[in-house]
């Protein structure tokens, strides 16, 4: 085990720490895959993972760490290292506990040091053979990570009891508790529950889920439009974390107004819940919209904008994301990368249950031209394609949604 106690380390191995900081000041892309996936592995970091804000608000951090220990390394060889309050972190910090999280989630921190003292193990074997030289160094760099980690994790505790605090203090904090009992099932009845978020829980409900990693400023349009895409004068808007607006609205939005609306603000992403009645259509709604918003984590889908209705089954296919990459390779063969307008004239086909004249008319194409596209495609199958058409459809779905 490292000691905490602290020592200026010699002028030589103060020279090695700060060629070492330099190297760790650009890790390669698989050293930072590796302290992610580590961070976000763990009972208690599941609910990180399976939220794509709090995951990419965890990557951030990881990043803001590891460039903050490697700068303060470059300026001062062996110091102590004061603690990361960065943005990162912090943002980090009140997204957990708008979220409902504890301190528990920083265990994460500590899965970093794990990797990042082993990361650091291969910068400094490749720096020295002398093996004084390489005790000091090693002794010298894992005391320094220890504290780093220490320090930063009891100055983000401060910070997440401080946030706690002013949470329950606010109009936010009684429409998010209010709305986590509604979506709990808890017992609180209909009237208290409006009183309280001031919307009226009868009738048809749609949730949406509104993020983003960047433009924070445009939620709240975002949200703002899906109530005017619905004609709903009253919508509610609960602030689920400084990333993320949780959205009610009566009735459905217009999915033209809405996409042609959303398409302004780029950055935005919205999922949308299959609408619903009453409080247990509130409940279900939101829990759809959810599905929905993992599924296009998951996936890292390029898409801004989703419906439940649209990508139910892709989600309920996709649970295992590796099996389905596995079954959209097997299935589609060598048309996964074909021309897009072949696999479109595909999905036309299989849409206008095998009718050519039809599906032409949808793309806007000529008959012919769909044809020789069909033909195309069928050389790119694996299978012929009136053999294996429902495989295909499904197939051709998870290919639409996923990154490419």
């Amino acid at each position: 085990m490292c000691t905490m106690s602290w020592e200026r380390p010699s002028p030589r191995v103060r020279e090695l720490i700060r060629r070492g900081a330099e190297i760790a000041l650009d890790p390669p892309a698989e050293w930072l895959a590796e302290l992610d996936a580590a961070t976000l592995s763990g009972p208690n970091r599941r609910q990180v993972a399976e939220d794509p804000v709090l995951t990419a608000a965890l990557k951030r951090t990881n990043r803001s760490n590891l460039l903050g220990w490697a700068s303060a390394n470059i300026r001062a060889p062996g110091e102590r290292v004061p603690a990361d309050l960065g943005e990162a972190p912090l943002a980090f910090a009140r997204d957990l506990i708008r979220r409902g999280l504890d301190e528990s989630a920083l265990d994460a921190y500590r899965s970093g040091q794990g990797v990042a003292v082993r990361l650091w193990l291969r910068i400094a074997f490749s720096l020295t053979s002398d093996p004084d030289e390489l005790r000091e160094l090693v002794e010298v760099s894992c005391r320094s990570i220890e504290a780093f980690v220490d320090d930063t994790v009891a100055a983000i505790s401060v910070q997440m009891t401080r946030e706690r605090e002013q949470l329950t203090r606010g109009t936010h904090a009684e429409r998010l508790e209010t709305v986590t009992l509604l979506l709990d099932g808890a017992p609180i009845t209909a009237s208290r529950a409006e009183h309280r978020l001031g919307y009226r829980l009868s009738g048809d409900h749609t949730a949406a889920i509104v993020w983003s990693d960047d433009a924070l400023g445009d939620l709240d349009r975002v949200a703002d439009l899906l109530a005017a895409a619905a004609g709903e004068p009253r919508p509610l808007t609960v602030l689920a974390s400084a990333a993320t607006r949780w959205v009610w609205v009566h009735g459905a939005p217009d999915d033209a107004v809405l996409r042609a609306g959303v398409a302004r603000f780029p950055a935005v992403r919205v999922a949308l819940g299959s609408s619903g009645l009453d409080a247990d259509g509130f409940r279900r709604s939101h829990l759809d919209a959810l599905t929905v918003q993992r599924m296009l984590a998951r996936l890292a889908s390029p898409h801004q904008l989703a419906t439940h209705e649209e990508v139910e089954l892709v989600a309920l296919l996709t649970t295992d994301a590796e099996r389905a990459d596995r079954f959209v390779r097997r299935t589609l063969g060598s048309l996964a990368t074909a021309d897009p307008e072949v696999i479109e004239a595909v999905r036309a086909f299989i849409a206008a249950n095998c009718n050519a004249t039809t599906a032409a008319a949808r793309l806007y194409t000529h008959r012919n031209t769909l044809l020789r596209r069909l033909a195309r495609a069928s050389k790119l199958l694996p299978r012929p394609l009136e053999q294996n058409l429902v495989h295909v459809g499904v197939a051709l779905e998870v290919h639409r949604w996923r990154a490419q």
